[in-house]
């Protein structure tokens, strides 16, 4: 047990930065940029932040070529639960990260529209604003889309910490149930107009965050526990 202890921790930690990166990216600098119901506050904040929004590039292309390492360094520690499932957890996850990176090419319009205006001395503009805010909504509706990706890897991934000897099945359930949360948000954004003025609607993704976080703290603390082991140590003992 010891190699997949050490399997498992390198899993952990590479879970951890992927976790911290993503909330980088997609909370935090987000949060000092845009302001949805103001297209020109919008563009005055990213031209107040501008290095601060190349820096949230540089981050997304980071979080996603973690997003490659991190679910084949999971197929090394589950394939032996259950090889198909854990193809299918890599399938699902590395699925996303082309549709991840070309939804990039909204966020390097958005830079090129800044590098113009500047070198043409352009000041804010309600045309302009606008222009940039259509960027950062395609570029949000192409989040919404890797979401489904999000979503399925979670639904083996999920399967193979339950069905293992050596993680906890509570942890398994919720990444489960975590894959339903995030196929409910995005199929019920299509099909229910007002789905947002539910308020079980902003809950719905809570299962995939506990999951996760759950996970990636239990790999890399615990590390890959052999219960069966355990067990039977306890009993000689």
């Amino acid at each position: 047990m010891d190699k997949k202890n050490k399997e498992a921790r390198l899993a952990g930690l590479v879970y951890l930065l992927l976790i911290l990166f993503g909330i980088i990216s997609l909370i935090i600098i987000p949060s000092k940029i845009i302001v949805w119901e103001d297209s020109e506050r919008t563009l005055q904040n990213l031209r107040s932040f501008e290095q601060l929004f190349r820096v949230g590039i540089a981050t997304d292309v980071i979080t996603f070529l973690i997003y490659i390492i991190l679910p084949l360094l999971l197929y090394k520690l589950l394939n032996v639960v259950h090889k198909s499932n854990a193809i299918f957890m890599v399938t699902f996850a590395l699925l996303s990260v082309p549709l991840s990176f070309s939804n990039l090419f909204n966020k390097l319009s958005i830079l090129d529209i800044l590098e113009k205006t500047k070198s043409a001395g352009e000041g804010i503009t309600l045309e302009l604003a606008n222009n940039v805010m259509l960027y950062f909504e395609s570029y949000y509706n192409g989040i919404q889309l890797s979401q489904v990706f999000w979503g399925l890897w979670l639904l083996p991934f999920g399967y193979l910490v339950f069905k293992s000897e050596f993680l906890p099945k509570i942890l398994g359930i919720i990444l489960m149930l975590g894959c339903f949360g995030y196929l409910t948000v995005f199929f019920g954004k299509i099909l229910i107009v007002e789905i947002n003025n539910y308020p079980i609607f902003k809950y719905l993704k809570l299962p995939a965050s506990i999951g996760e976080i759950g996970i990636c703290l239990w790999l890399l603390v615990f590390g890959a526990r052999n219960k069966i082991a355990s067990k039977k140590r306890s009993l000689t003992e």
